[in-house]
């Protein structure tokens, strides 16, 4: 079974706004999304000179985006619990809480059908949804949609993620499976490339995946 739920955009974007100090407005989320309190659309550069004014940019959060990546991912988690709740009540195991069902998913203490195994080999395989390069891909564009691309963001973003997937350790009841540090490693060279392309000069990213 996939586990790469817990560490996609939702967790990510949950740390990023509990993160800043600005104001909110409230927006329509797309299908399967209900209102929920968005962070400020732009972004204004600090202390320009007179000279830069002229010149700045305006980084406006792509809000459509935000909510279809959210939604998506939404969807995709729920029908993910959906499975493993399936799988609990047939082996006689009882659920109250999203954390009960990755706990059972940690515990590694169930068997699956044929169908359902087969499935999950897809969702997780190098072109699977929940596999590296997509859920890696769909959370860079997240954080580009969360702050309109404002390279001065970049590293809130890296730090909002990894509060994330620290999150999802939490959740998970320990470390995470391979899949979700390989995904983690990707992210991490992915905000890098934007840093080193926006002219940024970053720390060399610390592995956390390994003891």
């Amino acid at each position: 079974m996939s586990v790469n739920g817990i560490t996609s955009t939702s967790t990510a974007y949950e740390a990023y706004q509990a993160s800043q100090p600005v104001k909110t407005n409230t927006e329509t989320a797309a299908a399967n999304v209900t209102a929920t309190e968005d962070v400020a659309a732009v972004y204004e550069p600090s202390k320009e000179s007179e000279t830069s004014k002229s010149h700045s940019v305006n980084y406006a959060q792509n809000t459509e985006l935000v909510n279809k990546l959210k939604a998506d991912a939404e969807a995709h988690t729920q029908q993910l619990q959906n499975i493993v709740q399936q799988l609990m009540t047939k082996q006689g195991q009882t659920y109250n809480t999203a954390n009960d069902i990755w706990k059972f998913l940690a515990s590694g203490n169930f068997t699956v059908d044929a169908a359902t195994k087969e499935q999950a080999q897809k969702d997780i395989a190098e072109d699977g949804y929940w596999g590296v390069e997509q859920t890696s891909d769909r959370i860079i564009d997240f954080a580009k949609a969360l702050t309109g691309g404002d390279p001065s963001k970049i590293e809130d973003m890296r730090e909002a993620f990894k509060k994330g997937y620290e999150q999802a350790e939490k959740t998970w009841g320990g470390e995470l499976p391979e899949i979700s540090k390989k995904t983690y490693d990707a992210v991490m060279e992915k905000f890098d490339k934007m840093a080193e392309e926006a002219g940024q000069t970053t720390k060399p990213t610390e592995d956390t995946t390994t003891n």
